[in-house]
Parts: structure tokens; C-alpha cells; sequence
């Protein structure tokens, strides 16, 4: 069902050596996003390659210092790309994650297409077969930012052998004690940690899946580095977030915080969001290719959202690490 829309992402074609700009033009602010030579020093002289489907040669290998052990064997820290802001406006409404009409609500309704599209990309790429109750059956994916675990469990229910991950003590409380009374969840790993704490111990998934979290990380290159690092070679991994679009800031902000008042104000920070041709160069930095794209509409009359290929507003993607 999810759509390929990577012929809807320009080619990047003067990306500079040491680092490559972004404008973003709203009410007259300009922001730059620069990439260090040292994690992008392949992709940083060429556009996106053909291998993530976009006109262009291989942007190469990444160098010594992107995040993989070097030639010596010694091993690469990461430096932390979270924000202490973000984790208590989460820690301040924990409790609330498993109430469908509560501040999560959007995500609870989020949340069938967040899966279809996971489900559809990984039963492709893994080669499962998609009418499987269970087609992830010895495959590990690890939930980054996983919350209370409404996106863990189902992945457990399909099989997946899954850790979620939370640097808010009290998400991890929660998703531990719903996933306790479940015994198709009780398996489910927990841990208060972070992306790059599970680099440092060297830990490994086929998928690595983090949704509507990169807009909320301090850094979002060095975030996509600990991904990738923690995606098996040929492995997948997904991120899905908000579009920095006029149309987003209208209806995730205003609309959803303001005006329907779903989320707490100051939930997001519209300069935060990344654009998808921001989200695809900094994965493709990353040794990730993106292969699929697809957008999320929501229909007010239903309450329902569905796959679309409009990315205007919320969006996800699907790539694979390059060996």
C-alpha cells in the first residue's frame, strides 16, 4: 500500500566539501544545517546516489570518524543527541500514553498507518510474507524512543523479537507494566537508554525504527549516525516525522496544540521539523539509503489517517544501511 515517491525528492547536486547548507525561509529566518566532513566525507562532494533510487553517483563510504570503528579496531563514541527540554515536557505526561483520548491521542489514531507502512516495506525487504499473523518471526527491531510502547507491541505481535528504548524513566514504566499483561508482550525488552548508549555496547538490529522523535532530538545528523550504527549491514531502518512546511506548523501546531488542543502547547517546535529532502541527505550521510517514501492524510470526518503520497504534512521513510 505505501507509495514510492523518491522520484518526488530532488537531486542534491552542489553539496560542498566540508559541509552542505539548507536554507529555511519563514518570516524572514534563515537556518543552516552544516555537515561535518568528518561523518560525510563521501556523500559530501556528490549528490544522493542512485543506490537510495535518486539521480546521482554513490556517495561513497563514510570516513573513520562517521561512527563506525575505524582501521585501527578502536571504537567511535557518539556524541548524545538528546535534549533535556524535550525529555520533561515527555516525563510531565507519562502516565497519559496508554489513554487513547489523552495527549497522545493523535498518535493512538497515527498509529494503523504508522504500521501498514511497516509492515508493507519490511515483508518486502526481509522477504516475509505479508498475509503472516506473524511475518517478523526471527527478526530483531529495536523501538528508539519508544514511549509507553504503542508501536512495540504491535511489532511483537508480529512476531519481531523487539527492544524499545526511552530515555524518560517513566515511559519505560509504563510500557513495561501494559506489555506485562499481555503474554504476547511480556517478551518485550525495555530499557531506559539512549541510541548511542546501545552503540557504545555494540548492539545490533535487522530494523532500527524511531517515529515522530527526530523533531524532537538537539541534534538530528548525530541521532541518524547512532541509527544507523545500530542497523545491521542491508538492514532496515524507518523514520517517520513532520514536514517543516507552512501547512504542518498550521495544523500540528496550531491546530493540534491551540485550537483542538490534543497536545500540550509547546509540544513541537516548528524549526526543528526537517523537510524530507533535509531527512533524506542526512540519512544518506549516515550510510542510509532511503528506498521508500509515503505521507500520512487525516480524514476529519472518519478520525482516521491513511497512507497518501502527499508529504506535505507528516511523512515517513524506509531505508536500507549500505554495507
Amino acid at each position: 500500500m505505501a507509495h514510492r515517491l523518491l522520484n518526488r525528492i530532488r537531486s542534491v547536486s552542489t553539496i560542498a566539501s566540508n559541509y552542505t547548507q539548507f536554507t529555511r525561509q519563514s518570516r524572514g529566518l534563515v537556518a543552516w544545517i552544516q555537515f561535518d566532513s568528518g561523518y560525510c566525507s563521501g556523500a559530501a562532494t556528490q549528490p544522493v546516489g542512485e543506490e537510495s533510487g535518486f539521480d546521482g553517483k554513490d556517495s561513497g563510504k563514510r570516513d573513520e570518524r562517521n561512527g563506525r570503528n575505524g582501521g585501527n579496531g578502536a571504537r567511535v563514541s557518539f556524541k548524545s543527541s538528546l535534549s533535556e527540554i524535550e525529555l520533561a515536557k515527555f516525563s510531565a505526561i507519562a502516565e497519559t500514553w496508554w489513554d487513547a483520548e489523552g495527549p497522545f491521542k493523535p498518535l493512538h489514531a497515527l498509529n494503523p498507518a504508522r504500521i501498514a507502512f511497516i509492515r508493507s516495506t519490511l515483508c518486502e525487504h526481509f522477504r516475509k510474507d505479508p498475509d503472516s499473523p506473524r511475518p517478523f518471526g526471527g527478526l530483531k527491531f529495536v523501538d528508539v524512543g519508544c514511549g509507553g510502547g504503542i508501536l512495540s507491541e504491535p511489532l511483537a505481535r508480529m512476531g519481531a523479537t523487539v527492544t524499545g528504548v526511552d530515555a524518560v524513566e517513566k515511559n519505560v514504566t509504563i510500557a513495561r507494566l501494559h506489555a506485562e499483561s499481555d503474554p504476547a508482550t511480556s517478551n518485550i525488552e525495555y530499557c531506559c537508554t539512549t541510541a548511542e548508549k546501545l552503540v557504545e555496547e555494540q548492539r545490533q538490529f535487522d530494523a532500527v525504527i524511531s517515529l515522530e522523535v527526530i523533531e524532537h532530538v538537539a541534534d538530528p545528523a548525530e541521532f541518524c549516525k547512532s541509527l544507523a550504527a545500530l542497523t545491521v549491514p542491508n538492514g532496515a531502518t524507518l523514520i517517520s516525522t513532520i514536514n517543516r512546511s507552512m501547512r504542518a506548523y498550521a495544523t500540528a501546531i496550531v491546530g493540534a496544540e491551540y485550537i483542538l488542543q490534543w497536545l500540550p502547547k509547546g509540544t513541537h517546535d516548528w524549526l526543528k521539523f526537517l523537510t524530507p529532502e533535509e531527512l533524506v541527505l542526512i540519512l544518506n550521510c549516515a550510510s542510509i539509503s532511503v528506498k521508500e517514501m509515503a505521507g500520512f492524510v487525516y480524514d476529519p470526518l472518519t478520525g482516521r489517517w491513511a497512507l497518501s503520497d502527499d508529504i506535505g504534512l507528516n511523512f515517513i521513510v524506509f531505508g536500507t544501511k549500505r554495507d
